[in-house]
Order: structure tokens, then C-alpha cells, then sequence
């Protein structure tokens, strides 16, 4: 099964070779994706592009702060990108939206908008 494709502006896609093989980020997958991603994000700025994905679970979020976290002490930059609109409302739910996504206009204008709201 090929996984994903490193691209030269470092964007990982999930790319499978059984349609649909790929769709979530969830506690049974999450051993594989680390075992994959764990080792690029000490590397080098990763994007994961999450196109396609259509579940996540606390599980794949532990995962994504994970990446996240191990990124950062390797003094690289770990983002989401083509975040589906179910993944990023509840990435937006536990506050990890702005922590891990790549500014996106659309994202921002989409959910930031409600976040701001006047008190008059």
C-alpha cells in the first residue's frame, strides 16, 4: 500500500492504493501513521494533507499534537492542510484548529467569524 507521496514542498497526501483505504485518523491507524510520520517531522516542515479523511477520533487528535509536538523539538513546523470540514469542527471543538492548521482564508473566514462576537 503506497501511503503518501513527499512532496519537494514537504505535503504529505494520503494517497492508497484501495480507494477510500485512508479515511480516517483513528485508533486503527494511528500506530502505522506515527511509525510513517514520526521520523519526516524530525526532518524537516511537514503539511499533512488530510484530504479525504472523513473521521477522527481522540486517538488521531493524540496523534496530531504528537507530530506536532516532536516537529517543534526538532525546530520544524508541522500543519494541516485541505482539512475537510467534520475533522476541522472538531478540531475546532478542542481548540486545536488554530495550533495546527495552515492559514487557509477560507478556514479562517469559515469558523472565525463565530469565534468574535460582540458584546452589544
Amino acid at each position: 500500500m503506497n501511503t503518501g507521496i513527499l512532496e519537494p514542498a514537504a505535503t504529505l497526501r494520503f494517497q492508497t492504493a484501495q480507494p477510500g483505504a485512508m479515511r480516517q485518523l483513528t485508533i486503527e491507524n494511528i500506530e502505522y501513521l506515527l511509525e510513517i510520520l514520526g521520523p519526516l517531522v524530525l526532518l524537516r516542515n511537514l503539511k499533512l494533507d488530510l484530504t479525504g479523511v472523513e473521521r477522527i477520533d481522540a486517538a488521531g487528535i493524540s496523534m496530531l499534537l504528537t507530530l506536532y509536538s516532536r516537529a517543534r523539538e526538532a525546530g520544524n513546523q508541522f500543519s494541516l492542510v485541505n482539512v475537510p470540514t467534520r475533522v476541522l469542527e472538531i478540531l475546532s471543538v478542542v481548540g486545536l484548529d488554530r495550533l495546527l492548521l495552515s492559514h487557509n482564508p477560507v478556514q479562517s473566514s469559515q469558523y472565525g467569524s463565530g469565534l468574535h462576537r460582540s458584546a452589544a
